[in-house]
């Protein structure tokens, strides 16, 4: 007999109408029953919920609220969820119908572990997939993810929220997500989870990242950084209480440069400039800063096809 979790799955949902049923009808298709399924309504103005509220289903709850966020719906879902587990699905993505089994089974391999994720795939508005990519595993198949910001800083995001289950009591430790972030707010989540818990983790892929139509492979340029860069002022807070953590500063030096890629592909060289600075400070062995110094001297079209050309690799 297989020992289940009991998982709940929490859904933020604003405005959704195109996804939402598709998203909750991946969780039915599941192999495993999940206990239940928690959506809070952020105020959506479509009908998203309408949509919701006819199906017939004694696992979904619904909860309403003022639009507050997506952070603020997702704790207020971890909040009121009766399950042991915290499972994330956002509206308008989709889970494979092996994932919480496969969840299941990382909790029997690892049970220390209060942070069980899979690998996942990218999926643009046409319909093309592309496998997420991760290297420096120390792994084949699945095991407890120990590098997690070495891994971090050398791939696409390891962790992903429509990807990961969380042990309750673990999530509330690191206070949920963080509140009146608009990108990257699950990166802190994520970098608190790390330096505190193991991570169980497989490399199959189990949930597709939808991507909207602002997104793309070869995005140029990707969304625009917020002004206050709330992300690395908490990441740099978590290395000042977490000096001895391994691969945190090449990670935060990682997150430096990410935004300095940005801020080359719009021209906004002063910017990229203090971004690169930043980057060294935490990482001065990050041979791509030196070739982004560089390519501030260069026209904005050259800089944009090297960057097509990385995103294309």
């Amino acid at each position: 007999m297989i020992n289940k979790l009991n998982i709940t799955v929490v859904i933020p949902l604003y405005n959704k109408t195109n996804s939402i049923l598709n998203a909750i009808d991946s969780i039915m298709k599941q192999t495993i029953e999940v206990s239940e399924i928690v959506i809070v309504n952020d105020g959506s103005t479509d009908d998203s919920i309408e949509k919701v509220n006819s199906l017939i289903n004694n696992k979904i709850k619904i909860y309403e609220q003022i639009n507050q966020g997506v952070s603020a719906a997702r704790n207020k879902g971890i909040e009121i969820a009766e399950g042991d587990w915290i499972a994330f699905l956002d509206a308008d993505d989709q889970w494979n119908p092996n994932y919480i089994e496969t969840i299941n089974d990382l909790h029997i391999s690892f049970p220390s572990c209060s942070v069980l994720a899979t690998s996942y795939e990218l999926q643009d508005i046409n319909g093309n997939r592309k496998k997420n990519i991760i290297n420096n595993i120390r792994f084949r198949e699945k095991g407890i993810l120990e590098n997690y910001f070495e891994v971090a800083s050398t791939s696409n995001p390891p962790l992903w929220t429509s990807a990961i289950v969380v042990k309750k009591s673990s999530i509330l430790d690191v206070n949920g997500f963080p509140i009146g972030i608009k990108l990257g707010e699950d990166l802190i989540t994520w970098a608190k989870l790390a330096s505190k818990f193991s991570i169980g983790y497989s490399l199959n892929t189990m949930a597709i990242y939808f991507l909207d139509s602002s997104q793309s492979f070869l995005e140029n340029p990707p969304r625009i950084p917020e002004k206050e860069d709330y992300v690395g002022k908490e990441l740099t807070k978590l290395y000042r209480l977490n000096k001895e953590q391994k691969h945190l500063k090449k990670y935060i030096s990682h997150w430096f440069k990410m935004r300095a890629s940005i801020f080359l592909r719009i021209g906004d060289n002063s910017k990229a400039f203090n971004e690169i600075l930043k980057a060294l400070k935490y990482n001065i062995y990050n041979t791509k800063l030196y070739v982004y110094a560089i390519l501030i001297l260069l026209p904005l079209k050259y800089r944009n096809s090297f960057f097509k050309k990385l995103a294309s690799n």
